[in-house]
């Protein structure tokens, strides 16, 4: 009998094996809007939320890793999405023109030491999976998330274009909050200055309201001061008249999302 049929029914074998070996969805296929992930890290699952635009296909993305405030510790993968940024997301998902990588930390837990690298490591999976452009990749994160910020900045200080930390610090911003600080900076005589210097070649655009009295904004200030003088390009917007939540009105602000979108890692740092 001939070969040939046998042949083609091994090509067609072949082929049925590599499409269903092809398990990483195409990123333009999915709808606009957040999807759950989960990744294995250090032998724990982590649930992290994906915030995915409308864009064309193979354009390779913005990425904004957000991290969350105190309330929105947990391991549902979804609390994290329902204050600060999230909602700001949900309004706008037709519009909002790049990734979103959500991740979360544990009832109890802080935005230091592993839980940077674990921020990072769902920042790397998330944009590995749907096209996101290293050179085009920032932070932000809101009060505990603030001190977040500069905690993944300074883990990796080559890895963002900007950095948008809100109503964050540096040292506790009380005694009974001793663990919320930026290790590594915090208990040095000028923990502003260090920081500062660090991370000059990474812009930075601090947020926070004059009233707020869970994080005061006295640390803000002197890293402003700071960056001023070993020009670094810090900037600082202060609301007159706003409390602890200065997260709502940064995030609805254009202006900030066009200077973000505008930074890019220079080439030196890449």
């Amino acid at each position: 009998m001939p070969r040939w049929p046998s042949r083609l029914l091994l090509a067609c074998l072949l082929v049925l094996l590599m499409g269903a070996c092809g398990s990483t969805p195409d990123p333009s296929t999915i709808p606009a809007g957040f999807v759950q992930r989960s990744l294995e890290f250090e032998g724990r699952s982590l649930r992290y939320a994906v915030f995915v635009p409308a864009h064309a296909p193979g354009a390779r993305l913005p990425v904004v890793l957000f991290l969350h405030g105190s309330g929105e510790r947990g391991d549902d993968g979804d609390a994290q999405t329902r204050a600060g940024l999230g909602p700001y997301l949900r309004r706008h998902a037709d519009s909002f023109p790049a990734l979103a990588v959500m991740p979360q930390v544990g009832k109890g837990e802080e935005w230091m030491g592993d839980n940077a690298r674990m921020a990072l490591a769902v920042l790397d999976a998330a944009s590995a999976e749907f096209g996101g452009d290293p050179d085009r990749t920032y932070a932000t994160g809101m009060s505990m998330g603030g001190y977040g910020t500069w905690e993944v900045a300074l883990a990796a200080p080559r890895r963002f274009a900007a950095l948008v930390p809100v109503c964050g610090g540096v040292r506790a911003p009380r005694p009974e909050r001793p663990t919320l600080r930026v290790t590594g900076v915090a208990d040095l005589p000028d923990p502003y200055t260090t920081l500062a210097t660090r991370l000059r070649h990474v812009p930075a655009w601090l947020f926070h309201g004059a009233l707020d009295d869970v994080v005061r904004p006295d640390d803000d200030r002197r890293l402003h001061a700071a960056a001023q003088a070993v020009g670094a390009d810090f900037r600082y917007t202060e609301y007159p008249e706003g409390n602890h939540n200065a997260w709502d009105a940064t995030y609805a602000s254009q202006a900030m999302w066009d200077w973000l979108f505008a930074q890019r890692r220079p080439e030196e740092t890449r």
